[in-house]
């Protein structure tokens, strides 16, 4: 399983690291994890060909029988030697929740792999240095320190994206704020830094043992304070239009919308697909550029269109600042939208299925 905040790059991660277990031979299941429907990440991972399922509308911890559910339909058609799990961006615990209740209760089914967390340089530097205002409550800046917390191994992902100093002085924080946990860098985009991660990833030994003081009002409060956005579109245009070039449009958009509200997005993402291709745009905070993770180099005069929208910000602003944007870019180009389907809303209370108070051997 590997965890960081909403934005970290989980999804990218886990693209890469099942691309190397497939490359060694093995057979790779995933499962990702969201509080609604429509996830971007799980039609990415399926659009790249890997064995996907999914546990909607709640995460791994509330959810753990469907957890399990769906780790056996990966095995239905082909067993998986190596199962790769993306929990909720806004989940924390899962060390109490998840990965000690697979201890326990499946101990000959399974074995464990350290538990890795990534942090999100964008706002993982002004969280731990609290030197600058993060557009983040204390209670939702309390989940990322939570989750950080409780890691068998820190990856300070997008590395590309940092000069050498910067890379440092994240790593000084770590160490200041997480005295012995390992930390190692990467960019899950370029691959650099993969091997070793993936050497850490095959230890054996006392992982998944730390169990958090956690006060879950704190938490609860503070993945309450996040806007939750699910939608998904149809478009039909009269003439050809450039896939990538549209997705772009249609973050940055959101993101001026999100400014001018004075709202910080915690992750914000599409993806377009259609006929065998797809394009992914996000954006990971308020203060960096629209990125095209994967371009289609496509044009189209039909797509679905997927947006996930994880903001600091009240849900209904939220949903009539996305269908703005969408009905305006749709203009732009002459095509009709369908809504498919469009949720927005606060994530509940946690109430884990099994929380573990000690570690198990």
């Amino acid at each position: 399983m590997v965890g960081g905040f909403l934005g970290a790059g989980k999804t990218t991660t886990l693209a890469r690291l099942a691309g190397m277990y497939r490359e060694q031979g093995l057979n790779v299941g995933i499962v990702t994890n969201d509080q609604a429907d429509d996830l971007v990440d799980t039609g990415l991972l399926r659009s790249l060909g890997f064995n996907v399922e999914e546990v909607a509308g709640a995460c791994f911890c509330c959810s753990f029988n469907e957890l399990m559910d769906q780790m056996q339909n990966l095995s239905a058609d082909k067993r998986p030697d190596v199962i790769l799990a993306e929990p909720v961006g806004s989940c924390t615990d899962l060390v109490a929740t998840v990965i000690q209740p697979l201890k326990h209760l499946f101990e000959r089914e399974f074995e464990i792999a350290p538990y890795a967390v990534i942090l999100k340089p964008s706002h993982g530097k002004k969280i731990l240095s609290a030197t600058s205002t993060t557009g983040f409550s204390p209670k939702a800046e309390y989940i990322l320190k939570k989750q950080l917390e409780e890691a068998d191994l820190i990856l300070i992902n997008r590395c590309d994206e940092l000069s050498t100093a910067e890379a440092d002085e994240l790593e000084q924080l770590l160490a200041k704020n997480f005295p012995g946990t390992p930390v190692l860098r990467g960019s899950a985009t370029e691959g650099t830094g993969f091997e070793a991660i993936s050497e850490f990833l095959d230890q054996q030994g006392e992982f998944g043992r730390k169990i958090l003081d956690i006060d879950y009002d704190v938490y609860a409060e503070g993945e309450a304070e996040l806007g939750w956005l699910n939608c998904s579109v149809r478009l039909n245009a009269e003439n050809e239009f450039d896939l990538d070039r549209f997705l772009v449009d249609i973050v940055e958009g959101i993101r001026q919308e999100l400014l001018s509200n004075g709202a910080e997005p915690a992750h914000l993402k599409t993806i377009g697909l259609w006929e065998g291709f797809f394009g992914v745009a996000n954006l990971i905070s308020s203060d960096t550029d629209v990125r095209l993770s994967l371009p289609s180099h496509q044009k189209a005069k039909v797509a679905d269109i997927v947006v996930n929208a994880r903001v600091a910000c009240d849900p209904e602003l939220l949903e009539q600042i996305v269908k703005k944007v969408l009905d305006h870019q749709a203009s732009q180009i002459n095509a009709d939208l369908e809504y498919r389907q469009l949720q927005s809303f606060r994530p509940g209370r946690p109430e884990p299925t099994h929380r573990y108070a000690t570690a198990k051997t």
